[in-house]
């Protein structure tokens, strides 16, 4: 396994069931933390390295797919795998449309839950490096002028530098300047680039920020 660190949460009200998928887990390698409920699971804050949730769906106060619609009004993105004594297929289907990884019975298998989880975490994995670049992107973004900014707007909107100039009264020459900066900041190579970096910093700024809290 790589030597990044690997985190399973797992959230069970059976005690025996909690510890019997903490030994299977660290058998295997992974970081482990067990809860009893979601509200303890709650009291964390969604972690830095890529993990990947096994949920039990029956479960005092907020059950698991509670949860997990909860998880995703708020935006918070963490790979979920279901586990249940009492699923029926309305619930399986409920819960992989939302996204889940998997939604497997009890007694679980071992061999279905592992692979389960590697394709969980591969997928939280992912999630991280992208949310890194998007972090990279913002900071560039950040870094530019106001009027760097007006003329970032005018090329990713295909403007020809004469028309951005005309756009902001100043001259082509300094549109070309200023474009240049632009360019240098962003740290990308061309126009394509440029518009694609604009794509993620907009589509950033639709999606609800999820920071890095659970709460409800």
């Amino acid at each position: 396994m790589s030597t990044t660190p690997r985190l399973v949460m797992v959230v069970d009200d059976d005690e025996s069931v909690r510890n019997a998928l903490k030994r299977l887990m660290r058998s295997v390698g992974y970081d482990v933390r067990t809860f009893s409920d979601a509200q303890q699971l709650l009291a964390h804050g969604r972690p830095s390295e890529p993990c990947c949730l096994v949920l039990d769906v029956r479960m005092p106060g907020v059950d698991g797919l509670q949860f997990q619609r909860s998880l995703l009004a708020r935006g918070v993105r963490v790979p979920i795998i279901f586990l249940t004594g009492h699923g029926d297929v309305p619930m399986s289907v409920a819960a992989m449309k939302a996204g889940a990884i998997d939604f497997l019975p009890k007694p679980f298998d071992p061999e279905k839950l592992l692979a389960a989880v590697v394709r969980a975490i591969n997928i939280d994995a992912r999630y991280l490096d992208e949310s890194l670049a998007l972090a990279d992107l913002r900071v560039h973004f950040a870094s530019l002028t106001p009027r760097e900014r007006d003329v970032f707007e005018g090329v990713v909107a295909g403007m020809l530098n004469k028309q951005i100039g005309a756009e902001l009264g100043i001259h082509e020459k300094t549109v070309k300047i200023h474009r240049a900066r632009v360019m240098e900041k962003m740290d990308v190579e061309s126009v394509a680039d440029l518009v694609r970096a604009a794509g993620a910093l907009e589509q950033a700024e639709n999606a609800q920020a999820a920071g890095n809290a659970w709460a409800m």
